[in-house]
């Protein structure tokens, strides 16, 4: 793969390689998986019980698999209080934890660089939308993104395709073309499921997951420039 001289990123023959760069929210642009697990740690733990991060992170990335008001209300040692209460007690913690934060080391770059390149980005998340707009608008990245899918009642979270395959199609590029920046299996997962290359950057909660599925790992974003990684994935697709 080279870079043209229009900016372009483009393989030896010179069609062009990858057309947009495709980021998670959670975990990837902002470090919100830390702090949701940490709030609802502190909750159970309030309550006389506690889960395991292995139980913990077979959700991340999706809406199924851990269902933390089901499993507190299964293991709670005292009395919970009304749903919609514990509801908004967990909802002032993570506000009040979410303030300040800043974007994850090494998005700004990527997007700046994927831009150069003449790329567009997106955002696609299993999280609903106000959430995705809140947390895009507190690290001052709400103007960046082309596209923002998020899981809806017409759009399956993942690990299905469908938000992937909704991004591609609205900013026009084919699947096979872009390329996925994710931090979870159920993340890699539909990425691939929907054709798209994957890069997969592990965070603190799932850095013990097995991100096999991922065509490129890396430690974090800022370790790896984005043309540095739209290279080695283009020499591995090429294989």
């Amino acid at each position: 793969m080279v870079v043209t001289s229009g900016g372009r990123v483009a393989d030896r023959d010179g069609a062009r390689a990858f057309d947009a760069v495709v980021f998670d929210l959670d975990g990837v642009i902002v470090d919100t998986e830390r702090i949701v697990h940490e709030v609802w740690a502190g909750t159970f733990a309030r309550y006389g019980c506690s889960f395991t991060l292995e139980e913990w992170s077979v959700a991340v990335g999706s809406d199924r698999g851990f269902d933390p008001f089901e499993v507190l209300a299964a293991r709670s040692s005292v009395p919970l209080p009304p749903l919609a209460e514990l509801q908004r007690e967990i909802d002032r913690e993570e506000q009040r934890l979410l303030e300040g934060l800043s974007p994850l080391p090494g998005i700004r770059a990527w997007i700046e660089g994927a831009n150069d390149l003449g790329m567009d980005v997106a955002v696609v998340s299993s999280s609903p939308r106000p959430w995705v707009e809140g947390r895009l608008a507190d690290v001052g990245l709400d103007r960046h993104f082309v596209v923002v899918s998020c899981r809806d009642a017409r759009l399956a979270a993942k690990p299905a395709p469908d938000l992937y395959l909704d991004a591609c199609a609205r900013l026009h590029v084919e699947a096979r073309r872009a390329v996925a920046v994710e931090d979870s299996l159920h993340g890699i997962t539909a990425a691939r499921a929907a054709g798209l290359a994957c890069v997969g950057v592990p965070n603190t909660v799932t850095a013990g997951l097995d991100l096999f599925g991922a065509d490129l790992l890396v430690e974090s974003l800022d370790a790896l420039p984005v043309a540095e990684a739209l290279r080695r994935l283009s020499e591995r697709r090429g294989r």
